[in-house]
């Protein structure tokens, strides 16, 4: 994964995935006596997207809104982050997706009016946007595969192809929504896609509810042998990463939680924009920590980082003083799953 070579070509990272318009009553308020609903954009793979643009690193985020004022929002939002919008397909005849979430007490329902949206249309041939002939990496996730079978095929086809033969590595973050999933389909499936890629995010969490509740990470690398680069984010203790090279175990330290949905896409962004700089493992991992402590805060799945000068001052930390020095910022990453 060269940064160089992508910032020459204009694009690192390639993700792809829905995003959809999402209505949210305020933090304190319920969903059923609220008077007013705040409007917002959500989606797994425009959240890296937007934090990979936050942190400086050249993305496009590939997907299809419908013709209408909800999908020019997402677009619009999306596009002001800094991300590359311009292959999002507009289509004519199907909706844009819509979530509305429902505050209950520590966690977050999420109720999803995505049924035959224009991104659940979306197929393989997304995958020959000229933007992955440049790009160092694709990022996707499982929500991706979920959503209808021509969605499925995308993401198999993609990860069907011997990284030897394409000019990206893949990234995938399992991202496991149940509510998504006909049943006793999700747990296959997912381990199958995830063993594939190069790069493979997993929840302990989610590790567990899908294939073993006695699972500890060391079973999950078990479990997921192919990956080059396996992180497993183990909630509030630490996020551990398995690779060719060994095993590196980053903590992860307590900040106040407004709202977790959406920390899981801030850690992955933050780990592959260490990746892509080349500054290490145990750097990416911190940087991942950071990343997820802006969408831990705000009740929005994408907030504003801390500035550079500060991340550069924790990421530079001796191993020994991480935890004392990045204790207002890093933070517990959970998976943050909508269920």
């Amino acid at each position: 994964m060269d940064l160089e070579h992508a910032r020459a070509t204009g694009v690192a990272v390639v993700c792809i995935g829905e995003t959809m318009a999402a209505l949210a009553p305020a933090p304190s308020a319920s969903l059923e006596n609220a008077d007013d609903l705040r409007v917002s954009v959500a989606g797994a793979e425009s959240n890296v997207a937007m934090y990979l643009a936050d942190l400086g690193i050249p993305v496009s985020w590939l997907s299809a809104v419908g013709d209408d004022a909800l999908g020019r929002r997402v677009l619009a939002e999306v596009g002001a982050a800094g991300v590359d919008v311009g292959g999002v397909r507009r289509d004519p005849e199907r909706p844009t997706g819509l979530l509305v979430k429902e505050p209950t007490g520590s966690r977050t329902r999420v109720h999803y009016y995505r049924g035959n949206s224009a991104a659940s249309a979306m197929g393989p041939d997304v995958l020959d946007d000229d933007r992955l002939g440049s790009a160092s990496v694709l990022h996707l996730t499982g929500v991706t595969a979920a959503l209808s079978p021509s969605c499925r095929s995308l993401v198999a086809t993609a990860l069907a192809v011997p990284a030897a033969e394409r000019p990206y590595a893949i990234s995938f973050d399992v991202n496991h929504r149940p509510a998504l999933w006909p049943p006793d389909t999700a747990a296959t499936v997912l381990r199958e896609l995830a063993d594939r890629a190069d790069i493979t995010f997993v929840g302990l969490d989610e590790a567990q509810e899908l294939w073993g509740t006695d699972l500890e990470p060391d079973g999950v690398r078990r479990l997921l042998p192919g990956p080059r680069l396996l992180v497993v984010k183990d909630g509030g203790h630490a996020a551990v990463a398995f690779g060719a090279d060994g095993r590196w175990s980053v903590p992860a330290l307590g900040t106040d939680v407004v709202e977790p949905v959406g920390a899981g896409d801030a850690f992955a962004a933050g780990v592959l924009t260490g990746l892509l700089r080349g500054g290490g493992l145990e750097r990416a991992l911190r940087l991942g920590h950071i990343t997820a402590a802006s969408a831990l805060k705000v009740t929005a799945d994408h907030g504003p980082l801390p500035d550079s000068a500060r991340i550069e001052r924790l990421l530079s930390l001796p191993a020994d003083e991480w935890a004392a020095g990045a204790g207002q910022l890093a933070v517990p990453v959970r998976d943050g799953a909508p269920r």
